[in-house]
Order: C-alpha cells, then sequence, then structure tokens
C-alpha cells in the first residue's frame, strides 16, 4: 500500500459522479446518502471519515443524508452503542434531521419480499450445517457445489420458512438462501444466505422475530426503501455489489447507484471493530473511550476537535486504492486547529522548587499574560508570581553542556512574564538528588527585559507555589509499536505490538490557578509542552490534563523528507 504524506487532497471522484449524475438527469437531481453504521461497537476515525463524506456531499448539492442502524444481528447489537454513535455523529457537527431509520424498521417488508424470491424459485430453506454450507461453497479456484436441498418445491419452501418464522426450529437448523450460480467466480453469488433464526430478543423489535435478515439480503434492499441515490461504501463492499443488484432486479424495484472508495487506514492503530472490542473486552485500555482508542469518543476524551477531523477528512481525500496515512497528519490538524483557540497556561509536569531568597517572603505580584497570540479577542489574564516558584526539573543542569542555555548554577535566566533570576545555590537530599534550588532575582526586570539592555538565552516557563493548583497529567502515545500493528510473528496477533509506554501518568504536576473551574472538554496549550485538555475524571480540587499533542510537529519532518 501507499502512504498519504501530501497536503494536497486527491480529487473526490464521487463527487464527480454525482455531478455527471445531476447532469444526465439520472436521479432527478436529486442527491440522498446515507451513513449505516452497525451498532455493534463505538465508531472510529474510519467512520468519521465516511460520515464526513456522506454528510458532505449531500450538504454540497443540496440533498439529504440519513443515519440509518443497520440492526440485523441482535447477539452483538446494543443501545449503548446507538446512543454512543449518534453522539459522535452530533459531535463532529452533522444533523439527521428527523431521518433516523433502522433495518429492524424493515424487517415485515424483507420477510415479504423474501417470500416473493421463494415463490419465484429464486430462494430455497436449506438444511445443511454452517460447516456443510462452507465446504460446499467452494474456493476461490473452485467452484461451488449444489445443496441437496436447492430443489425443494416452492411450496415445501414456504411452508419451511413460514415455520422458521413462527419459531419451530432450532437455531442453525435452517436457512434461507438465495438461488442464484454455485459456479460463479464471484462466491457472494454462489447461493448466499438471506435469513438465519436467531431465538434472541433484538433492542428494538425485543422478541418479536427469530429470523434475522444477514447484513448483505438488508442492506441494499434499506437503501432502496429510502430512495438512496448514491450508496457509498468502503472498497471491500465492491465484490457485494452483483448481489446486492441481483436482488433489486430480482424483486424489480428501485435501484440506488452503489460507489465504493478506500477506507482509511492509519499508521500506528488498528480499525478493526473485532479488534478493538478485543482491547475493550481484555482490558488492555480503559473503555472504548480510552484517549489512547482511534474511537471518535476516545479522540474527543483526548481534546481533538471536530474541526479538525473534518480537516482531516478533507485532506485525505477521496481515493480508489487502499492507502496508509500517517498518524501524524492527523495530529497536525488538531495542532493547527489547536493553536488558534487554546489559550496557553504555564504548567510545570515534573516540578523542581526554587526558592528566591531575596524577594519579599510575603509579597505577590500579578503578571500580565496573553492567553493566545493567534487570537486577538482572547485577552489577557493575570498569573500571581511569589517568592517560591517551581520550574521544569529539565530546566536545569548542575553540569551544563555547550549547548545548554537554560538555568544552572550562577547563570541568569528569564521567568516569563517576570523577572531575571540567577541561580546561587543547589540544595540535595540524603540520596544526592536534588530537591530545590535557590536563586536571586534583579528587581529591575519585571516583565521580562532588562533596563540596562543585558540580555539572557534562556526563558522559562514557572508557576507560583504558594498559588499553584495540583494536578494530574496524562501523557499519551501510540497506542502501538509498529506502524503496521497486523505484522506479527508466527503464533501471535496485533496484541502482541502494544506499546507498553503507551500511557505515563504524571500524579504531582503544578499548574497556574487559572484552570480553577475548567470544565471537562476544556483545551489549553501548555506553555512549551503541548496541547491539553480537562478529562472528566477531574474534581474541582484535583483536575486531571490528557496529552492532546505535543508541540513538535513530526508531519513537517515527514513533509521535509518527502
Amino acid at each position: 500500500m501507499t502512504t498519504v504524506n501530501d497536503h494536497t487532497p486527491p480529487p473526490n471522484f464521487i463527487k464527480k459522479i454525482i455531478e455527471e449524475d445531476n447532469k444526465t438527469g439520472k436521479f432527478a437531481g436529486r442527491v440522498h446518502t446515507r451513513f449505516p453504521p452497525e451498532p455493534n461497537g463505538y465508531l472510529h476515525i474510519g467512520h468519521a471519515k465516511s460520515i464526513c463524506l456522506n454528510f458532505g456531499l449531500a450538504n454540497e448539492f443540496g440533498g439529504l443524508c440519513n443515519l440509518r442502524f443497520d440492526d440485523t444481528n441482535p447477539i452483538k447489537e446494543e443501545q449503548e452503542y446507538i446512543d454512543a454513535i449518534k453522539a459522535d455523529v452530533r459531535w463532529l457537527g452533522f444533523d439527521w434531521q428527523e431521518r433516523e431509520f433502522y433495518a429492524s424498521d424493515y424487517f415485515g417488508q424483507l420477510y415479504q419480499w423474501a417470500v416473493q424470491l421463494i415463490q419465484a424459485g429464486k430462494a430455497y430453506v436449506d438444511s445443511l450445517t454452517a460447516d456443510e454450507i462452507r465446504e460446499y461453497r467452494g474456493t476461490l479456484t473452485e467452484p461451488g457445489k449444489n445443496s441437496p436441498y436447492r430443489d425443494r418445491s416452492v411450496e415445501e419452501n414456504l411452508a419451511l420458512f413460514d415455520q422458521m418464522k413462527n419459531g419451530e426450529f432450532e437455531d442453525g437448523s435452517h436457512v434461507l438462501r438465495a438461488k442464484i450460480d454455485m459456479a460463479s467466480g464471484n462466491i457472494n453469488l454462489r447461493d448466499p444466505v438471506m435469513y438465519r433464526i436467531l431465538h434472541a430478543e433484538h433492542h428494538r423489535t425485543g422478541e418479536a422475530w427469530c429470523i434475522y435478515p444477514m447484513y448483505d439480503w438488508a442492506h441494499g434492499q434499506s437503501d432502496s426503501i429510502e430512495g438512496i441515490t448514491h450508496s457509498i461504501c468502503t472498497l471491500e463492499f465492491e465484490d457485494h455489489r452483483p448481489l446486492y443488484d441481483w436482488f433489486v432486479q430480482a424483486l424489480g424495484i428501485y435501484a440506488p447507484q452503489q460507489i465504493e472508495f478506500a477506507r482509511l487506514n492509519l499508521s500506528y492503530t488498528v480499525m478493526s471493530k473485532r479488534r478493538l472490542l478485543k482491547l475493550v473486552q481484555d482490558k488492555l485500555v480503559r473503555g472504548w473511550d480510552d484517549p489512547r482508542m482511534p474511537t471518535i469518543s476516545g479522540m474527543r476524551r483526548r481534546g481533538y476537535t471536530p474541526e479538525a477531523i473534518r480537516d482531516f477528512a478533507e485532506r485525505i481525500g477521496v481515493a480508489k486504492n487502499d492507502s496508509t496515512v500517517e498518524f501524524g497528519l492527523l495530529e497536525y490538524c488538531v495542532r493547527q486547529d489547536l493553536n488558534k483557540r487554546a489559550p496557553r497556561i504555564m504548567a510545570i509536569l515534573d516540578p523542581l522548587k526554587i526558592v528566591i531568597e531575596n524577594y519579599p517572603a510575603d509579597q505577590v505580584e500579578y503578571a500580565e499574560a496573553v492567553n493566545n497570540q493567534e487570537d486577538e479577542r482572547a485577552g489577557t489574564r493575570q498569573v500571581p508570581f511569589s517568592k517560591v516558584v517551581y520550574i521544569e526539573r529539565e530546566d536545569f543542569q548542575e553540569n551544563p553542556h555547550k549547548k545548554f542555555f537554560r538555568l544552572a548554577p550562577g547563570r541568569e535566566v528569564r521567568l516569563m512574564h517576570a523577572y531575571y533570576i540567577t541561580c546561587t545555590g543547589v540544595v540535595k537530599d540524603e540520596q544526592g538528588e536534588i530537591v530545590e534550588l535557590r536563586c536571586t532575582y534583579d528587581p529591575e526586570t519585571w516583565g521580562g527585559d532588562s533596563p540596562d539592555g543585558r540580555k539572557v538565552k534562556g526563558t522559562l516557563h514557572w508557576v507560583s507555589a504558594a498559588h499553584a493548583v495540583e494536578a494530574e497529567v496524562r501523557l499519551y502515545d501510540y497506542l502501538f509499536t509498529k506502524e503496521d500493528p497486523g505484522e506479527v510473528e508466527e503464533g501471535q496477533d496485533f496484541t502482541a505490538n502494544l506499546n507498553p509506554n503507551s500511557l505515563e501518568i504524571l500524579p504531582t504536576a503544578k499548574v497556574e490557578p487559572s484552570v480553577l473551574g475548567a470544565e471537562p472538554g476544556q483545551r489549553y496549550q501548555f506553555i512549551r509542552k503541548g496541547y491539553f485538555v480537562v478529562d472528566p475524571d477531574s474534581t474541582a480540587e484535583r483536575p486531571v490534563f490528557n496529552l492532546t499533542v505535543s508541540l513538535k510537529d513530526t508531519w513537517a519532518k515527514i513533509q521535509d523528507k518527502s
């Protein structure tokens, strides 16, 4: 597969198809799309691409977009997933208005259409086991063979199908299959299963049904019922299109136009709901909304914005060939958006105490700091300064190397918005670890400039100890160590590539008091550190911050190399 590493999106071939259809009047100028998730898991960034595409095209062409849940498997579907999907679509900025539909809305019609195919001799009840059906289906190089039950009479098939519906058979004892061509080069046309018996309660229809339509039987007909003009699917459904066409032709009903595009593959993550479910069920992550997950809810909790995700979807474009997108591009989009909106604050993640010995013990001054240089409407805030402050431990070296320009014994640096200070002493504990620095300040340098014109090379951010808010900070890295987590040695699965260092918790960070009262979801730039968001685990006394994205632009490096 190729790697997407260009800011310029490929041409949107689907848009061109719609434009041509509108010119020819194929659908009388109508554009009606749908986003059709199965409610068997939370949505991920790949679904976000599809959401943006389907709703975006409808908006662009003055059309409509439905939200339809393809809820044909009651064993794997839950109301929790439906609620989460609706929340995600709304959060991304899209509105399906009153057009919320379910495949289960059409169970009665689908059943009647199945009866119609049986009456036309185009469907039959098969009594082979699931293993036998797989065996009879053949392979990619060998044709299948007919089931011994394929030539049951119409009357027998109708009677058996009615008994299936009435719950007279056990699960797995019979299925309804379309009668197409067991020798077809397309395995999907080798008498596909249309209905199976499942004595399971459905989240919407309860126990009204004990037979449930297969996805391939319900999907295309649901599109037809809703009058969808452009049924946009990912490439894995390209081989299913002839089957969907066969069904609507055999029934003589309205036929939508199916168009396939390449699904999103993102480096250092997985896009399979089955694999994501395993991570959740095996407690390898904290849940579907774990900030390391590629789920929309996880990205929301991590502090990504809907605007950034929509920008990402626009940049990667719509292509016909599979590709892998660098995670750095997504981070770039997030960084670009947050740079314009996130207020800047000072936070110390690994605190080192400084006592300014010649500063009055009872004095507090307030520095005026700009909230966001990129947003002239953001205004300023007052940041308290006192005798004891915290700096980052990495901003001090007792024996500095040649290119280290921050604080060191005898060296003068600037405290951002405040004073010049000079290190005069180092305090260590019994193990020889540095626990405190002693410094002096120049009272003539308030605001960060010296009246005598002397310059310093280092400027440090800081937090007043007397006013500091103690916070927990969670630093996140990629969930997997390999760009393609599926590359594993024999006998392993994708979890072998989990990154053991994907989460680091810093329990004693010090943050300036402007964060007090911040609600979950509030985003900040921690100066010199990165963009962070307030996590729902926060309390009024102790906020918790998630690292959204660092300030380091890995995408720019990729561009430089390309």
